[in-house]
């Protein structure tokens, strides 16, 4: 079947397999690698990515289900130069393997947008489907705060 979506901006048709995934043919047809298969059953958010702006696990859907969509990974995310999410997990050690990073800074970016002045409650809530294996997740939840301040509207409330 062919199907036809925006990709990080840029237009998009391809002929795919009806039983495809997703996050293959995301991978291996148009060579975006942020979003990993990390867990490959929908428990980790490696692999999430926003669809028509809102967070989607590419490992749980059929690539058919993007025809007609939008869908920006962490790649797109820094189209023009790195978001702040992604600033913020670098600059605050927010990051280790990086393997779990694309997920974590796509729902976060969603996030802030809904969320603008959220609480550590309500950070760590909202990347519940985000599994990090290598690092606790306070410096995650510090850089997603800071994210939000340096997005101008977080002024870290308290809990």
């Amino acid at each position: 079947m062919i199907i036809s979506f925006v990709l990080d901006g840029e237009a998009r048709t391809l002929e795919v397999d009806g039983g495809a995934r997703a996050v293959d043919i995301l991978r291996e047809s148009c060579g975006v690698t942020a979003p990993k298969e990390g867990c490959g059953t929908g428990e980790c958010g490696a692999c999430t990515v926003l669809v028509d702006g809102v967070p989607r696990l590419s490992c749980l859907m059929l690539a058919a289900q993007l025809d007609g969509r939008a869908v920006i990974t962490a790649q797109g995310l820094a189209s023009d130069g790195p978001h702040p999410v992604q600033e913020a997990l670098a600059d605050l050690g927010g990051v280790q393997c990086g393997y779990c990073t694309p997920g974590i800074a796509v729902t976060a970016a969603e996030f802030l947008e809904r969320h603008p002045d959220p609480t550590r409650e309500e950070i760590r809530e909202a990347l519940s489907g985000n599994l990090c294996r290598c690092t606790g997740y306070h410096k995650i939840v510090d850089a997603v705060e800071d994210a939000a301040k340096r997005l101008g509207s977080g002024c870290g409330r308290d809990e």
